[in-house]
């Protein structure tokens, strides 16, 4: 894990196996998951933050579940690419969970992918109490793809 985005941070991560892709909120961990081929993203599920303890047990449980190699890890940018406290707490959180686990963390750009996630939920008419159940998985969703798209490129 390092704190910089280098040009791609994708590069720490084993060539193949399994990705965890998060997006860490201040009530909430949006939750996706890799197909083994790398190809797709699907949302897994939304943790309720409590407190780390119970975050890190849970995620625990998820990678040892889906056998993964890697972790993805949305890094909240300000639009103009600057860090803030949000980027702050998600490093935080990072070098925390790296502590846990030995797996890689990458941080990917996630600027743009929940209001991404909800402008698509509303044009296909979902009902506000429903996007508010899955928006977090979804933008975990995206932010992996995102990652794997590149991942192919590379």
């Amino acid at each position: 894990m390092t704190d910089d985005i280098p040009a791609n941070p994708l590069l720490a991560l084993p060539p193949s196996g399994k990705l965890l892709g998060l997006d860490l909120g201040t009530k909430t961990i949006g939750i996706a998951v890799s197909d083994g081929m790398r190809y797709s993203a699907t949302p897994l599920e939304t943790i309720r933050r409590t407190k780390f303890t119970a975050d890190a047990i849970r995620l625990d449980q998820l990678i040892a579940e889906n056998a993964i190699v890697g972790i993805v890890l949305g890094l909240p940018l300000n639009m103009d690419g600057s860090e803030g406290p949000r980027v702050q707490s998600t490093r935080a959180f990072a070098r925390s969970l790296a502590q846990r686990i030995t797996l890689p963390i990458v941080f990917w750009d996630e600027r743009l992918s929940t209001s991404a996630v909800t402008r698509m939920m509303i044009q296909a008419d979902v009902r506000r109490d429903k996007r508010a159940e899955v928006v977090d998985k979804l933008a975990a969703s995206y932010i992996l793809q995102g990652a794997l798209d590149r991942l192919r490129r590379a």
